[in-house]
């Protein structure tokens, strides 16, 4: 009797040294190499890629943001801040009803099949906004000018890049709302123009925040 309890406080010190070990490995040591790791070689993608702006966080490279203006009495969708640059559609975000104590955004795609005719009518009347809201007296869009990303909802819904054919429509709306040349907006494209990942993998995109980051600075001297 007495060795089967001393066997069994020997069993159970050994369990709770076992436990102890790895909790300090796995738990505490492990995390905190990891972490310094991370903050030290890979520090702006660790704390959530942040893009500043007069010294403070104002989002995220890899959230896309909405540019759009307060509701007015009645709306229920607001309407587009035409002196920004657009974004993707964002018809995949749902609304939080569940809990309501906070003001979420639900991520997510449309869930609508290629020959939905509720998604060819979204892409239509899409199409359609964007040339009445690009085409300036002195500009005309055409709809064959509008690309595919102007018009569709990538699958977060929170696609924060354009391409560089959807930015470049948007340059002389963009100019006449602030009083710039197309000029000088233009070239701001063409510096946050982004090539393939090494070279190859994806295609040339343009970080819609960064660019309106960029555009609030070229504003502000005009």
């Amino acid at each position: 009797m007495n060795n089967s309890v001393t066997n069994t406080v020997r069993l159970l010190g050994a369990g709770l040294r076992a436990l102890f070990v790895l909790t300090l490995v796995t738990g505490v040591i492990y995390p905190l190499v990891i972490t310094g790791i991370a903050q030290g070689l890979f520090n702006d993608k660790a704390n959530g890629s942040e893009i500043k702006a007069e010294g403070k966080v104002v989002g995220s490279s890899l959230i896309g943001q909405s540019y759009n203006l307060p509701l007015k009495e009645g709306q229920e969708t607001p309407e587009p801040d035409l002196k920004w640059f657009q974004g993707r559609p964002q018809n995949g975000l749902g609304t939080n009803s569940v809990n309501t104590q906070y003001k979420l955004i639900l991520s997510g795609a449309t869930n609508r099949s290629g020959d939905s005719e509720e998604l060819i009518q979204w892409v239509k009347d899409a199409k359609a906004a964007v040339v009445k809201d690009n085409s300036t007296a002195d500009h005309k869009v055409k709809p064959s000018d509008v690309p595919a990303d102007a018009v569709t909802s990538s699958g977060s819904g929170l696609d924060p890049n354009i391409s560089p054919e959807y930015a470049q429509i948007q340059v002389h709306r963009v100019a006449e709302k602030n009083g710039l040349l197309a000029e000088q907006v233009q070239k701001l494209v063409d510096e946050h123009t982004e090539g393939r990942t090494l070279g190859f993998i994806g295609e040339p995109r343009v970080n819609v925040l960064e660019l309106n980051i960029a555009l609030k600075k070229l504003a502000a001297k005009s």
